[in-house]
C-alpha cells in the first residue's frame, strides 16, 4: 500500500458504544492510514467518549441527522485525503477487510469500490435490495450484486462525481448512481466483513420499511435529474 496517498476513514455512527471500539481499532491495524474520523451523528450512549479513547478523530452532531448527514461532515473534515473509505460502526474486528476495498483504489484501478459482504444468516425478503438494484440499473445503467453495501472506498475524482447525499439510507444509492453517471469506473470486492443482522421481526421490517421509503425518495430526485 502506498504511504504517500492520504486515506481518510470515515465512520458514521449512531448509539453504537457497544461494537465501535472494536471496528476503529481493526482499522487502525491496517497500515498506511492518515487518519480515521468518527461522526457521532447526535448519539446518546458513550459513542464520543469510546470512539476518542480508541484513537480516533472525532466530529460530533448534537442532532442526529441521518446517515448522508453524517458522511458529508466527514468529508468536510477530510480535507487531506486523496481516498475516502465509507464503513460502517458495526463491523468489529471484521473492519480489518475494508483494506481489500482501498487496494483497487491506490493502484488505480477503479474509482470507487463497494464492498460485497457474505449473504445474512438471518435476512429480509430482499425487497429493497432488488428495489435499489432495479433503480440503480434504470438511473445509473449498471447492475450490482451488492447495491445497498456502506462499504466503499473512492478517490477525489469519484467524490466529485457525486451530488447530495440526501441525509438517510438512500446514500450509497444515491452517490452509485451519480458516480455512474459520470463516467467512474465502480468495482464490487468481495469482503468477509459482518455486521449488526436486522431479522424477519418487528425492528427488521420497521428498518427495511425505513430503507425503502428513504431510497424511492433518491430514486425520484434522481429520476427528475436525469
Amino acid at each position: 500500500m502506498s504511504s504517500v496517498t492520504k486515506v481518510s476513514v470515515l465512520i458514521p455512527a449512531w448509539n453504537e458504544a457497544d461494537r465501535i471500539d472494536g471496528t476503529i481499532r481493526a482499522v487502525r491495524a491496517i497500515p498506511g492510514l492518515h487518519e480515521i474520523i468518527v461522526i457521532d451523528d447526535g448519539s446518546t450512549d458513550d459513542t464520543y467518549r469510546v470512539s476518542l479513547e480508541a484513537g480516533a478523530r472525532v466530529v460530533r452532531h448534537t442532532t442526529n441527522y441521518g446517515k448522508g448527514a453524517a458522511l458529508y461532515s466527514g468529508i468536510l473534515a477530510a480535507r487531506e485525503a486523496e481516498v475516502i473509505v465509507f464503513l460502517d460502526a458495526d463491523m468489529g474486528e471484521t473492519a480489518v477487510e475494508v483494506e481489500k476495498l482501498m487496494r483497487p483504489i491506490l493502484e488505480h484501478r477503479c474509482d470507487m469500490t463497494i464492498g460485497r459482504l457474505p449473504r445474512p444468516s438471518r435476512g429480509g425478503f430482499g425487497l429493497v435490495k432488488g428495489m435499489a438494484r432495479r433503480g440503480i440499473r434504470l438511473l445509473g445503467g449498471i447492475d450490482l450484486e451488492a447495491p445497498l453495501s456502506g462499504q466503499r472506498a473512492l478517490n477525489r475524482r469519484a467524490l466529485g462525481a457525486i451530488g447530495s447525499l440526501g441525509s438517510g439510507y438512500g446514500v450509497e444509492v444515491a452517490m452509485t448512481i451519480d458516480a455512474a453517471r459520470h463516467g467512474m469506473r465502480l468495482l464490487e470486492v468481495e469482503v468477509e466483513m459482518k455486521h449488526r443482522e436486522y431479522g424477519r421481526n418487528l425492528r427488521g421490517f420497521l428498518h427495511r420499511g425505513k430503507q425503502m421509503l428513504q431510497i424511492a425518495r433518491v430514486l425520484l430526485n434522481r429520476w427528475q435529474t436525469w
